[in-house]
């Protein structure tokens, strides 16, 4: 059940109402497995005799009492709201219902461990699930303290967002088979939060008894996963990344840590990386790694934990008043975690990932249709659900980069400190941030938030060089190109670098920084006078050290240089650049799809940075299925495997790019000689120095034979065999998606969209994964026409997380340039449907463009 959708206008008018004062909450997790009983009582003030409503999703309302007064749930009871009338001042509501468990990654998720048959719950209530557990007034601005009580299986650990007391209690619950007996644990009463950080955690998982010190004293932060995983949990990796986070950010914001502990808990089934819950934190179990994973994955889960860490201060003692701020939440955190990461963790070049991932994620999100300012004008719940995009989280960090290279970092955090103390506990808005940092720095910036806050769209930053015959420049602009939908021209403060190729010390060729420039750029073109006299140097990279926000072109020359030479570079953050500018090139259809795959494979064998590995070898990926014309592709794909097989061989043995390039070759694979060779690494036959064969690479290499058409279902149920697990069953349902037979995509396509009962979210994830990977692509078109017939009752029926993973991952993008009329159908949805909700048919104007940009991108390959 969805629920109602809140709009902002209905939640400024129940704020101008209602001011909460408590909650307290009692939970009792023993009455069945698919209901557990939610008993809340809240304590509120409210304009007398007016009337307004609170949110609950519940199967049944057992009873509603206000003030003392019962009321007919049949009557008050309505959708996802109950009525309250005739308010008095003071007042005290009390709902006693039976709630859902949840195995959608929404409200209070429940998952029954394969192994061993114990449950394990968990809560995740951002944006509005926190109604699918108690009543709540649900939304961000009407703060309030929580006192939460719950009743469960006395072996369990229970956490929440404050410590608790654990008594015995009467009864017993049966549990795979077993009588167990039942407890209860009561938590001490929260400080003032938003009802979206409270948190429940209910379930036998593993216990890492730790500590943080603050600056307040020693504070308990234990860390916890399920038992299958315990052999596995680095916790105290973690637990010294959290140490590292506490001194940074109490020294920057200047503020002690808010709130009692710090739990960390690692959990199943999770829809996102991780969630702020204030004190008790929860995280992707898939950070717990239980086989030799990339150095990508591990620095990424520092800079996760780092992300949560910072959100205690700012979202969750300083919160927003109302969604359209969510961008300043989630900006702040992502700029704060790459900038701590950078500087007290040992992954000292994380603003080279955050160039690799995050600012790809941002440009691509900024140039779809559906792009928004940071600052979105969020209209009902709906819309955030959509808006937890790349311009929320990675764009936005982006620009709080620039600001700060403007406004200096020490500026900046003193402005960010006295906004910690004028509004903790309370909530704010971006005006109240942009007073102190006003203050702090001497800048105005009322124009600068009008350009980057409130219009959207990127700007492309061209370079235009002019030379005498002895190559010395004797012209040099920068000319900033803004798009037709979005025109604003924006100021920038970056530097310019050129690079040469000189010979180091050993002997060796290296690309090197030559010359640096800091400017300012604003306007169509910009001068740069202080080049001009200077010897033009082999390769010239606008925006070098990455601290504005645009996309970045390098000219004829530059481009000509970075294909022969990118893998020279000393510095990773100027190859990475220059690898995203060539990207972006290839999504622009200004660079042909093959020539970005000559540049990747020859220069990914001497990259260094494992996030670049991983994001090249996604983006080769994507270029090989969408960009380059469908004529080429399988001889182009035949030749990248051929010659990712032949960079793995030569790589140092045991290492990560070692790693990346056999899961890359497996995925690749395509002809009966490739699959061979992954059948035989599989066997044994082919064995490489320093490479393991653990239990998921043993998973990627089934995967490419099944999807080969060279393996089937005995050997997916063999396989699942030796790895009877939560994490063997995802494997498998991805595995069992890609078999290549008609019969196996329709099972999974009717068991995501036509069946009576839901996949859980982490099976639907798998299974939507394993029917895009098909290599004969004639599989997937006769879904295109049920996939558009289903959109309506796909968004009507499930909930918004579940909902917008199926219509994004079954958007057809595969079959541009293979289905004439692909773009025809979307189009003719879109005019039949103009009652749409917007974010329904936001997501189907972006799958259009991916189709629009493919389409593009092939016609320029197919003329290279």
């Amino acid at each position: 059940m969805p629920g109602t959708n809140l709009t902002r206008a209905e939640a400024e008018a129940r704020a101008a109402i209602v001011a909460v004062d408590t909650y307290t909450v009692d939970l009792d997790l023993t009455t069945s497995d698919t209901t557990f009983r939610s008993t809340s009582t809240v304590r509120f003030t409210a304009t007398p005799g007016e009337t307004t409503f609170i949110d609950l999703i519940a199967p049944q309302v057992l009873s509603i009492t206000l003030n003392g007064e019962e009321l007919d749930p049949a009557t008050h009871f309505e959708d996802s709201r109950i009525t309250l009338p005739t308010l008095a001042v003071e007042n005290e509501l009390t709902v006693v219902a039976d709630c859902a468990y949840m195995n959608t990654g929404e409200g209070l998720h429940r998952f029954v461990d394969p192994e061993d048959g114990e449950v394990y719950l968990y809560s995740q209530f951002e944006v509005a699930d926190t109604r699918r557990v108690y009543a709540v007034f649900e939304q961000p601005d009407l703060k309030a303290s929580f006192t939460f009580a719950v009743t469960a299986p006395e072996h369990w650990h229970v956490l929440s967002n404050s410590p608790a007391t654990k008594t015995a209690a009467e009864g017993s619950v049966e549990i795979a088979g077993t009588a167990r007996g039942v407890a209860r644990w009561e938590f001490s009463p929260t400080t003032r939060i938003p009802c979206y950080v409270t948190a429940i955690v209910a379930g036998p998982y593993h216990e890492v008894v730790g500590t943080v010190e603050s600056r307040k004293g020693t504070l308990s932060a234990n860390v916890y996963c399920r038992k299958g995983l315990a052999p596995y949990l680095d916790a105290d990796v973690i637990l010294d990344d959290t140490q590292k986070g506490f001194a940074f950010y109490e020294e920057k914001f200047e503020t002690d840590y808010p709130f009692e502990k710090y739990d960390q808990i690692f959990v199943p089934e999770f829809n996102a990386g991780a969630m702020e819950n204030a004190g008790c934190v929860t995280f992707l179990e898939d950070y717990v790694f239980r086989s030799k994973t990339a150095q990508a994955r591990v620095e990424r889960r520092t800079v996760t934990v780092l992300h949560e860490l910072a959100h205690m201060w700012f979202g969750d003692l300083v919160t927003m008043r109302w969604w359209n701020d969510l961008w300043l939440n989630e900006s702040f955190a992502e700029f704060a975690s790459t900038l701590a990461t950078a500087e007290v963790t040992r992954y000292s070049n994380a603003w080279v990932t955050f160039n690799a991932l995050e600012k790809s994620w941002a440009y691509r999100q900024d140039q779809l249709p559906s792009t928004h300012p940071i600052m979105a004008d969020i209209k009902d719940l709906e819309d955030v659900e959509v808006n937890f995009d790349g311009i929320t989280y990675a764009k936005g960090a982006s620009v709080l980069r620039q600001l700060v290279a403007w406004v200096g970092q020490d500026e900046f955090f003193t402005g960010v400190a006295e906004y910690m103390r004028k509004h903790h506990h309370a909530n704010a808005t971006l005006n109240d941030l942009l007073v102190e940092l006003e203050k702090a720095s001497g800048r105005d910036l009322s124009g600068w938030s009008d350009v980057w806050l409130q219009k959207a769209g990127v700007t492309t930053l061209r370079p235009i060089v002019e030379t005498d015959d002895a190559g010395v420049i004797t012209s040099f602009a920068v000319r900033q190109e803004v798009p037709a939908e979005w025109p604003t021209q924006r100021p920038h403060r970056l530097a310019i670098g050129g690079y040469d190729v000189v010979v180091d010390e050993d002997g060796d060729e290296v690309l090197e920084r030559v010359l640096h420039v800091e400017t300012d750029i604003d306007g169509e073109l910009s001068h740069i006078d202080e080049l001009v006299g200077r010897q033009r140097p082999a390769l010239i990279l606008v925006n070098d050290g990455d601290l504005a926000y645009a996309k970045v072109r390098l000219d004829d020359a530059s481009l000509e240089a970075a294909v022969e030479h990118v893998a020279k570079f000393t510095d990773p953050l100027a190859r990475s650049m220059v690898l995203a500018a060539a990207w972006d090139m290839t999504r622009d259809a200004e660079m042909p799809a093959r020539q970005y795959i000559d540049l990747v494979l020859k220069n990914i064998g001497g990259e260094t940075e494992s996030t670049t590995v991983l994001v090249l070898l996604r983006q080769l990926q994507t270029t090989i299925a969408l960009y380059v014309h469908p004529s080429h592709t399988d001889e182009v794909q035949a030749a990248a495997a051929r010659e990712i097989w032949r960079l793995m061989v030569a790589c140092d043995p045991g290492s990560d790019s070692q790693l990346q390039l056999v899961k890359a070759f497996a995925s690749l694979a395509c002809v009966d000689s490739m699959f061979d060779t992954v059948q035989a690494l599989i066997d044994g036959k082919i064995q490489i120095d320093g490479l393991t064969i653990d239990t998921d690479l043993a998973w990627d290499l089934l995967i490419s034979l099944v999807a080969g058409g060279r393996a089937g279902e005995v050997a997916v149920e063999l396989q699942l065999s030796k790895d009877a697990t939560a994490s063997g069953e995802r494997r498998a349902a991805h595995a069992r998606a890609a078999i290549a037979t008609p019969e196996a995509k329709r099972a999974a396509f009717d068991a995501l969209i036509n069946a009576e009962k839901d996949l859980p979210n982490a099976l639907q994830y798998e299974t939507i994964a394993g029917f895009n990977h098909v290599h004969d692509l004639d599989l997937l078109v006769p879904y295109v026409d049920e996939y558009f017939d289903a959109l309506r009752r796909i968004y009507a029926t499930k909930t918004n997380e579940i909902a917008a993973n199926l219509i994004e991952g079954l958007y057809p993008v595969e079959l541009a340039g293979r289905v004439p009329d692909l773009q025809d159908k979307a189009f003719a949805w879109l005019e039949a449907n103009p009652d749409a909700h917007d974010a329904l048919k936001r997501l189907i104007r972006e799958g259009s463009d991916g189709v629009r940009r493919a389409l593009k991108a092939q016609a320029a390959d197919l003329a290279y």
